[in-house]
């Protein structure tokens, strides 16, 4: 395999979690009955450009489906958080009426909701047919496509050139990211500015959040890597901040080549940080398949003893990160019954894998656990306070990553 920036040969290892379903493949319950497609999961880092990404093994079309089960708006710290960014963003730019705000992957309108309520003209992008329906019954005019050079061009010749093009965690998304960063070049206004948010990857080794590799998830990033990426594809980097979400993401400004915007101080910090941290060398990347196999071990032995010492055990959210966890582990039903989530899409499917049940809220005010595994453990602040009626029957919630802890 060559890299998929650079072309470079790929022969250094990053992290091998054996393989397992795509992660949004959840199972409907007439579907349990049926084989499941199971991929490799294995992870290289290329030497000449430091971009970590995924072996390929299958198509983006075979992830990002029609009946795709991720929503946004079912976190509503992540709406917040959206909520401040629309906000921020529109005073920096001096966005108005005038403007064109572009969202890519806009998935159920969760974010563009705040632009359209503020009276700036805008539209989405995003590809998968579920989340689009449920962005239009918001009132928000979506294109069912994926992104690339191609899409750019053609928006940008019927005069829909943005002020600002936002794509939060999608960077690490898509299979051929030169093609999906140079759309941006093509689609953004000379003096446009593109925004993009995606997990940072010194946060991923140093908090040891190897359950944020799946299949869907084609590059890890580095502003390094993010840097040389851009540069290649008409864009430039002109700022970056450092975010709590998802365990520790960025925020990257970028702008067309020759831009008005002059570069921070901030980014010549951060690539001076990862140097020091050493993105660059393949020492970085040498530890983190042990610190992986560190969590499995520990979330096993806490389930088999749980279910020695006779005590009940749920999970609350059916998400991505959850899957990698489960299948990597080799957990299934005997040892975890069930999954909670809100997502009246997932409830009453199956896990992909793992074939462990999602049910709704219900199931464990019924069940009362002594223990809630949290697998979302980004929210694990949020899924407290949730769940905060768990306390009348003395429950423990549980994270297993970085490490794993009883709260």
């Amino acid at each position: 395999m060559k890299c998929r920036h650079c072309t470079a040969p790929l022969q250094a290892p990053f992290l091998d979690l054996g393989s397992a379903p795509p992660s949004n493949a959840y199972l409907a319950a007439d579907r349990l009955d049926a084989p499941e497609t199971w991929f490799p999961l294995r992870l290289l880092v290329c030497h000449a450009c430091w971009l970590v990404q995924t072996v390929d093994f299958t198509s983006r079309d075979a992830l990002f489906t029609a009946d795709y089960a991720y929503f946004s708006s079912f976190s509503q710290s992540w709406l917040e958080h959206s909520r401040r960014y629309v906000t921020e963003i529109i005073a920096r730019l001096g966005l108005d009426a005038s403007s064109c705000v572009v969202e890519v992957a806009a998935n159920d309108g969760y974010l563009l909701q705040y632009v359209r309520d503020a009276g700036i003209p805008t539209y989405g992008i995003e590809p998968t047919a579920s989340t689009a329906a449920a962005a239009r019954a918001r009132g928000i005019e979506i294109v069912e496509a994926f992104f690339g050079v191609t899409l750019g061009e053609k928006l940008a010749a019927e005069g829909r050139n943005a002020d600002l093009i936002i794509a939060n965690n999608v960077l690490a998304h898509v299979p051929d990211i030169n093609d999906f960063v140079g759309g941006f070049a093509r689609l953004l206004k000379a003096t446009g500015v593109a925004t993009f948010e995606f997990p940072h990857l010194l946060e991923m080794v140093s908090r040891n959040q190897f359950d944020t590799a799946y299949h869907e998830h084609y590059s890890y990033l580095s502003l390094t890597a993010v840097e040389r990426i851009f540069a290649a594809n008409g864009l430039s980097v002109f700022d970056v901040q450092r975010l709590p979400t998802h365990g520790g993401s960025l925020r990257i400004f970028s702008q067309p080549v020759g831009g008005p915007h002059a570069v921070t101080s901030a980014v010549t910090a951060l690539l001076e940080a990862e140097q020091t941290a050493g993105v660059t060398t393949p020492g970085f990347y040498a530890t983190f398949q042990r610190s992986a196999e560190t969590v499995k071990d520990d979330l096993l032995l806490f389930l088999l003893d749980a279910r020695r010492d006779g005590l009940k055990v749920g999970a609350y959210g059916a998400a991505a990160k959850g899957n990698t966890l489960l299948n990597f582990a080799g957990i299934r039903p005997d040892l975890l019954p069930y999954v909670v989530d809100l997502n009246p899409a997932k409830a009453g499917s199956y896990m992909p894998g793992s074939r462990i049940q999602i049910v709704t809220q219900d199931r464990l005010r019924a069940d009362r656990p002594d223990r809630i595994l949290i697998l979302p453990w980004n929210l694990r602040d949020e899924v407290v306070t949730q769940l905060a009626y768990a306390r009348e029957w003395d429950a423990r919630f549980v994270v297993a990553v970085p490490s794993l802890q009883l709260i």
